[in-house]
């Protein structure tokens, strides 16, 4: 078992509706696979199926199993639930999931071994030679045959069928698919399959090579004795009666060509010697007037209207119509639609019937009269010859194209230069090859029409093989339903019968075991195999079989060329099938440039590409691709390109990544395309000396035999040695470079190739080779290699022998200094930089058909600098170590291990290491980095890049913004390390940690500077990550993905800046942390205050705010263990109450507004949420309060000058509400605010004696969190809040029960010395109001004051007449205008969660039930009803124009949907789920973690790495919201703490 930073894991997110089975996931042995859930399937009941096989266990197609699910976390969120599958058998393995209805194919590679050790052969390694078996000869002089391919340095050889062949002599025309093929059998030796498998078996042991054959599954030899045994397994006109009308065809036309051959159509112009164009219209005369005529096609597909219409009459007669649905009218044409004519399924001429039933409820007589009825049948036979005709039509159409394919048959085979150019018409050269099998005498064609009624003869007409241009792959053309064989588009194999295999082994059981007895003996002797004709090939009848050869062996290769034309349906291919490489041709390059392209398309990563983590998301791949120079189908490389090209060509190919090859006569430069039908003579045998003339043997002499031995050795080096990354660099028209990197030991190998595709002694090539620049230091020329004409008089074709031309040998060297070689003229040095010197190659014998290749290293100084970096990483993993060396003098900044020095961060100094946006950073002076011509990062600190990069890793976007500016310079690189240098303490060793790092990095070369800065701020980031959790509490430590990216909201909003924002604490108070002022030079406190949001509320007066700061403390500071810097922003915020209330904007509390009404009781919940989150957490209530301002009208105290303990200013703020707040604000006007009018400075808050609600605000002032002020003038809503939610909030009567309520338990614990507080009432009079009297009154008062049941007649109801949704609770009570209380809004949910008491459950959850359906959104809830006449749920603060709601941002809180109050909708959904039974909570889980599985996808997306503040209307992006806001951040983490 691997340790788990070694192991790869794959993730695969599955997603509802997501159908990935055109996709293809390829992954290797070894490798463990995850199922995650993507967003809209988290929370459901999500069950993975799939055909993988437990351990032990046989795979069988249909046989799914259930994966069982993992929590690592805990179940609290689905964000890292996963199930796996541990990868450890080749093959194609389907996967489904029942949720959503998706699922897709996973293929996992084989492994191959070779040699007497067994060592593994990787598929990228493998170099293939094809070999024609047929020209083997007998099997004893095999190996001397095959040791040609061995000296070559092939390790792969692919045998066209070892079985016997049919008597076409086609290497793929098979007569006998179980047979040893006897030929390779001497006379009186019979060898068998045993002993090609102990020569396959040899060959890999001892010269370690592996051998793999074809499987045909889609046709056999026409003379095949089984076929005529069985002719079911065919496609006859007895199982295929839709294929007669095919059939009489192909006769008529059978019988044109004897007529044609014996001259008869001389006279009309169609001599047996077709040689010109009038010879083919004179064809498609003939066809058009003698034979289409004759055998009158449509008529298979028509029916007797007589017939038909008599059968009518006398069902009408009877009275057999539809009574019910007679017509008023006359029947006319429009009801033609009905009416059904039935194809004849033995297609019979004029067999097709008249189905009655539609004929009857079409053509209704008016009545049973005579003469209605005749009516009736008179438009039934017009009817009838319509639809007659419009058959004839058809054929028509398909006779004309029938007409195009015969003639476009004749041309290429008798006119065409790069045909076969057959001569004259004959019996043994039709005019077109025969569809169908006829295995009897000449007869007449009227003599043969005759046996269509005879199944004991038609049984053996079988229809021939073939494939069709265009075509779909995933059709069967000779099923039911294609025409392809009566409009004669089939090219047609005519010496082999197609296979019908059906839907499975009951639809022809003897074809199934014939075929699997076949691939298990092939599967048994041979390492792989190869599909012939795959995409022809019926899917599920290969499916099946290779399912059978993997059962016999496991690790099968399976290889197939696919002529589909897309990728993805090459992928549904592979999937299905398993394929494990695609056959790519080289051949299919018209020029130097596509071939360079098909190179790097084919393997490899970029030059300089990133390190990827060991656990990754799966993406999708390209088939793996076996890359040949030829194929035994491609034309003649010599006769298309010349002769030269085959060495470049072959070396292209061979620095290809990916598995390469060639055919056998490719390297003996054979000027002739092998046939696999026509070729009969043997291949030579291997002799090390055979001179360059001799035809029976080659040897290092002939052809490129020597150049392709360098190459095999060299692309199998490559990939051994893990040179992956790949570059292609088009030099000029001609010449490309492909360069393989290693990115462990930056070595590189440099390949020039100079093509050849025109022959030299026909196209004038330029003479002067552009200069090539290498970047690093040459150590040797691999080889050099040029194919150049020698004196050997000019090709002859053997009689005996496939030879190639004589004239043409090679140069080659290798392993030589660059001053060995002839090709370089010379080599100068040019420096690029400290780190980097490049050598100038100039060349003077890169003539065409030549190739070099140059080893190059770093130069010796960038190569120790690149060792030592990887020493360093390797502390983060153990993938840096090889060619890591280790520092000899290391650094001081270097000696200790990064985890160290982070081990002594605060969690505000991480603040500043991985966060601080541009407004925070520039308060010191600095900014984020800005990338020139992109956009500026959104953090100073690492998560700025952290995020950019890990959209550029995955897809190695080395071209992206980021990785110029890296290679152009040292600007950003510095950025990162000298803005924490500049800190103290910790903080500034990290900052020199990174900077001995970079010190390093800076002498790399410059293309390799962007891996390698990711590579140290990955190590950096993730070793940050793992010191923050250690400081945060146990469900940090021990939470979710999704739980630790919400907790890092709270490194990224808590921070201290360069100004304290808190006012100072009692000095009193323990572990408060102070500072040198960066400004004063004093000693100073600094305490972690929290920001509102990102960027707009982050630094000055406008960081803090009372409210916001306290609905998000419990979740950023309580649930992540910050208790120490929580208890101090509640302490310096308890420092500046004034009035009663806790101020809005804090301004450091000099400038502080005490314009709200609801952030004292936010303020006293988190006081109460202190006490009972922390151990001993009431003790906060006997803390000490320097209070700023002891009196509502005193100036800013001096710290420490009046103190008080907490439990004190606690009193004081609920006595002030209960006699009762009113003033005006300090310096009213426009000095503190451009926008209120005069009235809304005045404010006021008390306690309603009557409900013990508390009330205030007016129409003119925004008390609560919905705080929008209009600023337009145009629209005339300047200084009108747009919901000023005056009277009592529904929320801040929550609050205040929930405050009130606990200080009546504290004081029964003896833990708050005050049982009520005192008031002056009307007239002086002192009065004590008892809390538990007040904590009663609001019990009593809240549900009939706010529950709007939609009664009419109910007595708590006071506005009836305003009711427009029932089964809410009321968003305020009182408000000056009264319907404000109606309009349904998210707010009664907050009260729900504070103060749950004061509900019934039945109604709270009928309440929720309307805010979901009406309220939720994607990420957010609307802060207004959609049926509201002012909803508008689009946000846009620039807009200025007349309309009032919407002007200058008027809409803030009246639709667009905000995130925060989703936390308290959802934990209130749980709480009264809960109450409801087991059965509604389980449901309300589910939505809960379908909901939040939007924001962790948001989150994860987010390059701020945060939640925003609102969204417009459904989710949409507001470009007004903060990117990441404190409290949206903190309820939704809140919810997963109630999980």
């Amino acid at each position: 078992m691997l340790p788990q930073h070694l192991k790869q894991i794959r993730v695969l997110m599955i997603n509802a509706k997501e159908n990935l089975e055109r996709t293809l996931f390829r992954l290797e042995q070894g490798f463990e696979l995850q199922f995650r859930l993507g967003p809209n399937l988290q929370g459901r009941r999500v069950v993975v199926h799939t055909n993988y096989p437990l351990e032990g266990q046989q795979f069988k197609q249909n046989n799914f199993r259930v994966l069982e699910w993992s929590y690592p976390t805990g179940r609290e969120d689905d964000s890292d639930k996963f199930c796996c599958l541990d990868l450890k058998i080749a093959g194609s393995y389907q996967y489904y999931f029942g949720y959503g209805s998706g699922g897709g194919y996973i293929v996992v590679d084989p492994v191959l071994h070779v040699g007497a050790d067994n060592r593994i052969l990787p598929l990228d390694c493998i170099s293939i030679q094809t070999y024609l078996s047929k020209c083997l000869g007998h099997l004893d002089d095999w190996l001397d045959r095959l040791r040609v391919a061995k000296e070559s340095g092939y390790n792969m050889i692919h045998f066209t069928p070892l079985q016997t062949l049919g008597e076409s002599r086609s290497c793929y025309s098979l007569a006998d698919q179980l047979n040893f093929n006897p030929e390779f059998s001497p006379d009186g030796q019979s060898y068998t399959w045993a002993d090609v498998g102990a020569l396959v078996e040899k060959l890999k042991k001892e010269w370690n090579m592996l051998c793999i054959t074809d499987v045909v599954y889609n046709h056999t030899a026409a003379n095949s004795v089984w076929i005529k045994e069985h002719p079911e397994c065919g496609y006859n006109l007895v199982n295929s009666p839709h294929l007669r009308p095919a059939w009489v065809l192909d006769r008529a036309i059978w019988h044109l060509t004897c007529r044609v051959a014996e001259g008869r159509y001389e006279s009309e112009g169609l001599p047996a010697d077709i040689t010109n164009e009038s010879h083919l219209d004179a064809i498609r005369s003939v066809l058009w007037k003698d034979v289409y005529p004759q055998i009158k096609l449509w008529e298979f597909y028509q029916l007797k209207v007589d017939d038909a219409v008599e059968q009518f009459r006398t069902q009408l007669l009877n009275g057999l119509y539809c009574r019910s649905i007679r017509k008023t009218l006359r029947p006319m044409k429009c009801c033609f639609k009905g009416l059904n004519i039935i194809q004849d399924p033995n297609y019979h001429r004029y067999g097709n019937t008249l189905d009655m039933d539609s004929a009857l409820e079409t053509f209704v007589p008016h009545s049973s009269s005579p003469q209605h009825i005749e009516e009736c049948c008179h438009w039934l036979r017009q009817k009838l010859n319509e639809l007659n005709e419009e058959q004839h039509t058809i054929m028509h159409q398909h006779q004309e194209q029938a007409a195009n394919c015969i003639v476009g048959n004749v041309v290429y085979e008798h006119l065409a230069d790069h045909g076969p150019k057959l001569g004259p018409v004959s019996r043994e050269n039709p005019l077109v090859t025969r569809y169908f099998t006829f295995p009897y005498q000449d007869i007449t064609l009227e003599q043969e029409m005759q046996l269509l009624d005879q199944p004991d003869k038609t049984c053996h007409f079988l229809a021939h093989n073939g494939w069709v241009m265009g075509d779909d792959p995933l059709r069967n053309f000779a099923e039911p339903g294609s025409n392809v064989y009566v409009r004669r588009e089939l090219v047609c194999w005519g010496d082999s019968v197609k296979l019908r295999y059906g839907n499975g082994p009951e639809d022809c059981p003897y074809l199934w075991a014939h075929m699997q007895e076949y691939t298990e003996i092939t599967a048994k002797y041979f390492h792989g195999v190869r599909l012939d004709n795959c995409h022809s090939t019926p899917l599920h009848v290969a499916e099946a079989l290779l399912g059978a050869a993997r059962a016999v062996r496991p690790n099968l290769y399976v290889i197939a060329e696919l002529f589909t034309g897309s990728e993805l349906l090459d992928n549904v291919f592979v999937n299905r099938l398993g394929i494990s490489s695609l056959i790519r041709e080289a051949m299919s390059a018209g020029d130097s440039h596509e071939e360079g392209r098909l190179v790097h398309r084919y393997g490899g990563e970029p030059v300089g590409a990133f390190v990827q983590p060991s656990l990754r998301p799966l993406m999708p791949a390209i088939a793996h691709a076996m890359f040949l120079d030829v194929t035994h189908d491609n034309e003649c490389p010599i006769q298309l390109r010349s002769a030269l090209d085959s060495l470049p060509s072959s070396a292209m190919v061979s620095m290809a990544c990916c598995a390469t090859g060639s055919t056998r006569g490719y390297d003996e430069l054979v000027p002739h395309q092998i046939s696999v039908v026509k070729e009969e003579r043997f291949y030579p045998k291997w002799s090390p000396s055979a001179p360059p003339t001799s035809t029976g043997e080659v040897g290092f002499q002939t052809g490129i035999i020597a150049g392709k031995l360098a190459l095999n050795k060299l692309h199998q080096d490559l990939v051994s040695q893990g040179f992956i990354q790949v570059f292609v660099d088009q030099v000029d028209a001609d010449v490309v470079a492909v360069t393989r990197h290693c990115p462990s030991t930056h070595q590189s190998v440099v390949a020039v190739c100079r093509t050849a595709f025109q022959n030299p002694k026909t196209h004038q090539y330029d003479t002067n080779v552009p200069p090539m620049f290498i970047p690093g230091k040459i150590e040797e020329v691999v080889l050099e290699a040029r194919t150049v004409e020698r004196l050997s008089g000019g090709y002859k074709r053997d009689d005996k022998y496939i030879n190639g031309m004589p004239e043409y040998t090679m140069e080659i060297k290798e392993h030589i200094s660059l001053q060995e070689s002839t090709v370089v003229k010379q080599a100068g040095v040019t420096s690029k930089g400290p780190s980097e010197f490049v050598q100038e190659i100039t060349f003077q014998k890169l003539t065409p058909g030549s190739v070099i290749a140059f080893r190059v290293s770093l130069d010796p100084n960038a190569q120790k600098v690149a060792g030592v970096l990887r020493y360093y990483l390797s502390q983060f993993s153990p993938k840096y170590r090889r060619g890591s060396v280790a520092d000899e003098n290391p650094p001081e900044a270097l000696q200790k291990p990064l985890a160290q020095l982070m081990s002594k961060l605060t969690l505000a100094d991480l603040n500043v290491l991985l966060f601080c946006c541009d407004s925070e950073e520039q308060e010191d002076g600095g900014g984020c980095y800005s990338i020139p011509g992109w956009e500026s990062l959104k953090y100073a600190g690492l998560q700025g890049l952290m995020s950019v990069l890990a959209d550029i890793r995955p897809n190695n976007d080395l071209g992206h913004p980021v990785c110029a500016n890296l290679r152009q310079g040292d600007w950003l690189i510095d950025f990162v390390s000298n803005r924490l240098i500049r800190r103290e303490g910790p903080l500034a060793q990290v900052g020199q940690w990174l900077g001995a790092m970079f010190n390093y990095l800076k002498h790399v070369p410059r293309y390799l500077i962007p891996c390698y800065f990711d590579a140290i701020l990955v190590s950096t980031y993730t070793t940050a990550l793992d010191a923050t959790h250690k400081l945060m509490s146990s469900f940090i430590q021990n939470g979710s993905s999704f739980v630790r990216y919400l907790a890092l909201g709270s490194v990224q909003m808590c921070g201290v800046g360069r100004v304290p924002a808190l006012p100072p604490l009692s000095t009193k108070v323990e572990d408060v942390p102070y500072r040198i002022s960066p400004i004063t030079g004093q000693k100073e406190q600094c305490c972690v205050s929290l920001a509102a949001g990102l960027p707009h509320f982050s630094s000055g007066i406008f960081r803090c705010w009372g409210r916001d700061t306290f609905i998000a403390l419990r979740g950023l500071m309580l649930l992540t263990g910050r208790h120490i810097e929580a208890r101090n922003i509640i302490l310096a915020f308890a420092g500046t109450l004034r009035h009663g209330l806790i101020p809005n904007l804090l301004g450091e509390g000099r400038c502080a507004r005490y314009n709200c009404r609801d952030a004292v009781w936010w303020w006293l919940q988190c006081i109460q949420d202190y006490a009972t989150h922390v151990a001993q957490g009431h003790e906060i209530l006997r803390c000490p309060v320097t209070r700023m301002y002891p009196t509502d009208d005193c100036e800013p105290m001096t710290p420490g000058e009046v103190e008080q303990p907490l439990y004190d200013v606690i009193q004081e703020a609920l006595q002030r509400h209960l006699q009762g707040i009113s003033f005006r604000e300090r310096n009213a006007g426009r000095k503190i605010d451009m926008h209120m009018t005069d009235e809304g400075f005045n404010v006021l808050a008390k306690v309603d004696p009557a409900t013990g609600f508390v009330t205030g605000g007016n129409r003119f002032n925004c008390g609560t969190w919905m705080d929008k002020m209009g600023e337009s003038d145009k629209a005339k809503n300047r200084g009108m809040p747009a919901t000023p939610r005056d009277g009592a909030a529904v929320e801040i009567v929550g609050l205040t029960k929930s405050a009130v309520r606990w200080v009546v338990e504290l004081h029964a614990k003896g833990l708050f010395p005050y049982d009520g507080a005192k008031v002056n009432r009307d007239g002086g009079k002192e009065v004590l109001i008892s809390y538990s009297q007040w904590n009663q009154q609001l019990q009593q008062s809240f549900e009939p004051a706010y529950w709007v049941s939609g009664d009419p007649h109910d007595p708590n109801e006071k506005h009836p007449d305003l009711v427009h949704k029932k089964g809410i609770y009321k968003d305020s009570y009182g408000a000056s205008s009264a319907w404000c209380d109606y309009q349904l809004r998210p707010n009664f949910t907050i009260a729900m969660v504070v103060s749950p008491e004061l509900f019934t459950v039945e109604r709270a959850w009928e309440a929720l039930e309307v805010a979901e359906k009406k309220l939720l959104g994607p990420l957010g809830m609307k802060t207004l009803d959609p049926d509201d006449m002012v909803y508008c749920g689009v946000y846009d603060n620039a807009l200025d124009n007349d309309n009032y709601n919407l002007a200058k941002g008027f809409n803030y809180h009246q639709g667009p949907e905000w995130l925060w109050p989703v936390g308290y909708f959802l934990r209130a959904k749980l709480y009264f789920a809960e109450k409801l039974g087991a059965e509604t909570y389980a449901q309300t889980v589910t939505l809960v973690k379908n909901v939040l599985s939007r924001h962790y996808t948001h989150l994860e997306r987010s390059p701020w790495k945060g939640l925003p503040e609102l969204t417009n209307e459904n989710g949409q992006y507001c470009p007004f919201s903060c990117e990441t806001q404190a409290w949206s951040l903190a309820t939704v983490l809140e919810v997963l703490y109630d999980l």
